[in-house]
């Protein structure tokens, strides 16, 4: 589903733009099934991810956050199986991976600045990958709305940010910005440094994360906890080998 040059570009730069894999209609049916979620679970949004030791910052000041997302509607199967999304996933991490979680964040109006940083222990990769997101865009990413930011090459690197940088909020000379339509998906090496950047618009910027982990990791959200009878149903053979259930 990736060709010669992307799977390449992805490997030496650490991040893919997948393009738009989603259609404007989708786009609107998953943000008003996100409202309703926010709606219902109140203070209460996100709360799986307190229940878990593998998430280092479960709460973030400016940001809405809701938390295992394969239980809650079936408009969502498409963020851990869309076969593009997953032939990114296996040209990071091989064949044996399975999903971490899947994730909302928003970042409020005047918030969403996060330190450069990776995903796995807050280590640099030794000798294999361990971990790899993908960030599906549900408004707009534009300069000034929170973009997420990443330092191209830096997934192979043998230093972290704060051993790199006086300050790893500053930002990196050499980052680039994830700016793209809604309904477009990029993937990144969640070894390379990355950190969301300050939302200085009006609106919430929106986006769901999709993150996958080698079979040997345990996983962010334990899928098995939290599973329903409805998705085994629906999901197939597939479907469960991702989710490891």
């Amino acid at each position: 589903m990736l060709t010669k040059q992307e799977i390449d570009f992805l490997d030496n730069n650490g991040y893919l733009n997948l393009g738009q894999l989603l259609i404007p209609e989708q786009v609107i049916q998953i943000n008003e099934r996100l409202a309703e979620l926010l709606q219902l679970e109140g203070d209460n949004a996100g709360l799986e991810l307190g229940k878990s030791k593998y998430i280092r910052h479960p709460k973030e000041d400016g940001t809405d956050r809701l938390a295992d997302l394969v239980n809650k509607g079936s408009v969502f199967d498409i963020f851990y199986t869309h076969p593009r999304v997953l032939s990114g996933i296996e040209a990071v991490l091989g064949q044996t991976y399975k999903l971490s979680s899947l994730n909302y964040r928003a970042a409020k109006p005047g918030k969403g600045q996060q330190r450069l940083h990776v995903d796995w222990k807050n280590a640099v990769a030794s000798g294999s990958f361990k971990v790899c997101n993908s960030i599906w865009l549900l408004d707009d990413f534009t300069e000034h709305n929170g973009s997420t930011r990443i330092v191209p090459k830096t997934h192979k690197s043998s230093i972290l940010p704060e051993e790199a940088m006086s300050d790893p909020n500053d930002e990196h000379p050499d980052e680039i910005r994830i700016m793209a339509p809604a309904g477009s998906v990029f993937i990144f090496n969640s070894h390379v440094w990355h950190g969301g950047t300050t939302n200085q618009t009006s609106h919430d910027r929106r986006s769901i994360h999709s993150y996958f982990c080698t079979r040997d990791q345990p996983q962010q959200i334990d899928q098995r906890e939290f599973i329903t009878r409805e998705v085994l149903q629906r999901i197939g053979e597939k479907g469960k080998y991702i989710l490891d259930v």
